[in-house]
Order: structure tokens, then C-alpha cells, then sequence
């Protein structure tokens, strides 16, 4: 279960819309201003493309939002929609209408959960959107809304308004400029190959990685992996425990036993085997057990999903928790167990082996 949430943070944030690297202007994630373009665009497009990485550039700036009597400010994203839609699962995270169309859907726009609640819109609102071009002027434009995004993250919920790219140029007068660059391999590779990938060409651009973009996402995934490493260890040592009181129990109960035993010849390793072998033996039983049933669980949770309504973790929404079924997590647990087993069998083994067999025979 917990490395399914590690695995859908992750994918959550690479999928709908961050992509596993980001290439900006050196200076734009400093300022934010709509003057710091990526230089060499086409290149490391080109370069991207040519190694089977998704990229889809964009172009951000302010604008003020109307309509009827409500207002709001909001992000402009101008992006091409085909890239989009290679990219990641943004323009299917659609809560109603449907992304930006190809061919001629012009002046249309979606919206961010939160923001079309916002001014009330809904699809098929006209809304007046009012920006400050590069060039100084201001421009004003109605956009009639075609498609409001399921929630994503806090920022693309409360500001985003994705336009395509040729809209975005004549409202901005940008000339085509881009101000960010997402990239995916869909997991083929690391997020660190794909910025050494694009490296050689981005020209002194600032390449991130997910992780350093958004260090708080990254350490919220890191913690869910640190926690489940310390339950682990304490459910392992509760385990061990009772494989050791167990034991304990049965070699006290068998005390004469092994005085006979020992009568008869059977040297103090002898003992020692038994005893390790037969805890061996009640982990391998536990174990197959639990791996029988939780392995079930796991495959229906993981087919069917545990509805978390919608949970917000760094910023990541979560509605469907999915855990992930994988042959390491049911192989680890359960070599931990035998070594655990055989360890906690260990002391009781050393007792019953150091047994004087004349006073083992005697005892009651």
C-alpha cells in the first residue's frame, strides 16, 4: 500500500501536467516575468523528440478574469494540445467538456477546478479575459470555456487557464516565445537522464528535475517511504517477539525431552538445529499464511481502489488509492521474517543446547 502512494504521487505530479523535467529561462523561475523566454526551444524540442521524450512547450502571463459580476486573476497557459495530450493525462483530468479541439477551436479556454467556481462558470460561459502584452498594451478578448479540470494541485486549481498557443500569442504579442519546457520518457528513464538528455542542447537554460522543482512533493514521497521502513521494523520486531515467546515456551515445556535427548547422544548442535529449524518452520507457516491473504487484499484494493473522497498531500490530490502488487513486496517481507524467526530462535536454541541432561531428565 505504500508503495502504491509513492508510486501515485509521484506519477500524479509527472502525469497531469509537471512532467519528470522542466527546462526554463535561467532567470524565470526567479522572477516569473512573461520577458524570460527559453532560448533554443526548437533545439531541445527537436532533441527531445529525436530520443522518444515527450515535450510540450508553454507560455505563461497574468490576466484578470470576468464574467458577470465576478472576477478573478489567473494564470494564461498557452500550450499546443497535441503535446499536451503526448505529454501526460492533464487533458483527460477533465471534471466536465473536453479539451482544447484541434483545427479551428479558436478563443476557447479550461479552466482549473477552483477558478471556474470561482467566477461560476461552467461550459459554454463566455468569459472576458484582460492581459498586459509584452509590448506594453493591454489586450481583451472574450473566451467561451470548453472544458473545467478535476483538481490537480492547489496552483492549477485556483489560477490555471490553458489556452492554445496561437491564442496565447496574439493576446501577449510574444512572438512564440515559450517560458517552460515539460518533458516525460513515461518512465523509460530516469528524471536525471532525461535532463543530462537535454543538457547538451538547453544553452545555459535552467533544467530541473520534479524533485528540485518541487522539493516539498518529493520529501512528502520520501516520507511515506521513510515512515513505511520504520512500521516495518517495528512490526518485524513484534513478530520477532512472538516468535521468541513462543519458543521459549516450547523449549520449557520439553525441557526432560532434551535431557533424554542428550542422554542418548545427541550433542548440544544438534539441539541447537532442532530448535532453530522448527522456528524456521512457524515463520514459514506465518508467512505463507499472511502472504496468502494479503496478497489477496492487495490485488482487489489494487483492482478496484480505496475512494479517498479528495485528500490533499503536498498539494497532490488524491481521490483513488491504488496499492501496488509486485513480487518485492511480498518477497522482502517474507525473507525478513525467516531471518527474523531464525534470529529469535537463537537464545532459546543456546538454552536448551547448554541442558544438563540429568537435571533436564529431572525437571518438572
Amino acid at each position: 500500500m505504500a508503495s502504491g502512494m509513492m508510486e501515485q504521487m509521484s506519477r500524479s505530479i509527472v502525469d497531469l501536467g509537471f512532467g519528470e523535467v522542466q527546462v526554463h529561462a535561467t532567470e524565470y523561475m526567479v522572477a516569473r516575468s512573461i520577458h524570460e523566454t527559453v532560448q533554443g526551444a526548437p533545439e531541445i524540442l527537436s532533441r527531445a523528440r529525436e530520443h522518444g521524450v515527450s515535450a510540450a512547450p508553454r507560455a505563461f502571463g497574468p490576466a484578470l478574469l470576468s464574467m458577470n459580476e465576478h472576477a478573478a486573476g489567473g494564470q494564461i497557459w498557452g500550450v499546443d494540445p497535441a503535446a499536451e495530450r503526448e505529454l501526460g493525462e492533464l487533458p483527460k483530468h477533465l471534471l466536465r467538456g473536453a479539451f482544447l479541439g484541434e483545427g479551428n477551436h479558436r478563443r476557447r479556454v479550461v479552466l482549473g477546478a477552483k477558478i471556474a467556481r470561482t467566477l461560476g462558470a461552467d461550459i459554454g460561459s463566455r468569459v472576458a479575459i484582460i492581459v498586459g502584452a509584452v509590448d506594453g498594451s493591454v489586450s481583451t478578448d472574450m473566451y467561451e470555456v470548453e472544458g473545467i479540470l478535476k483538481p490537480v494541485t492547489e496552483m492549477i486549481d485556483g489560477t490555471a487557464v490553458i489556452m492554445r498557443a496561437d491564442d496565447f500569442g496574439e493576446m501577449f504579442a510574444n512572438g512564440g516565445g515559450v517560458h517552460e519546457i515539460a518533458l516525460s520518457s513515461h518512465g523509460r528513464l530516469s528524471p536525471e537522464a532525461v535532463a543530462a538528455l537535454v543538457g547538451g542542447v538547453s544553452r545555459g537554460q535552467d533544467v530541473r528535475t520534479w524533485r528540485k522543482l518541487l522539493p516539498a512533493a518529493a520529501g512528502a514521497v520520501d516520507m511515506v517511504g521513510g515512515s513505511t521502513a520504520i512500521v516495518g521494523m517495528i512490526f518485524l520486531f513484534a513478530a520477532a517477539l512472538g516468535v521468541l515467546n513462543t519458543m521459549l515456551m516450547a523449549s520449557f515445556e520439553r525441557i526432560p525431552e532434551f535431557g533424554v535427548i542428550r542422554a542418548l547422544g545427541a550433542t548440544p548442535g544438534r539441539i541447537v538445529r532442532d530448535v532453530a529449524r522448527e522456528a524456521f518452520l512457524l515463520g514459514l507457516v506465518g508467512t505463507v499464511v499472511g502472504a496468502a491473504f494479503g496478497g489477496v487484499i492487495a490485488a482487489l484494493a489494487q483492482h478496484y481502489g480505496i475512494n479517498l473522497g479528495s485528500v490533499s498531500m503536498s498539494g497532490v490530490e488524491m481521490s483513488v488509492w491504488r496499492p501496488k502488487l509486485s513480487l518485492a513486496a511480498i518477497v522482502v517481507p517474507i525473507a525478513a521474517m525467516w531471518v527474523a524467526a531464525l534470529g529469535a530462535s537463537l537464545y532459546p536454541a543456546w538454552k536448551a543446547g547448554g541442558l544438563n541432561p540429568i537435571q533436564a531428565m529431572n525437571h518438572i
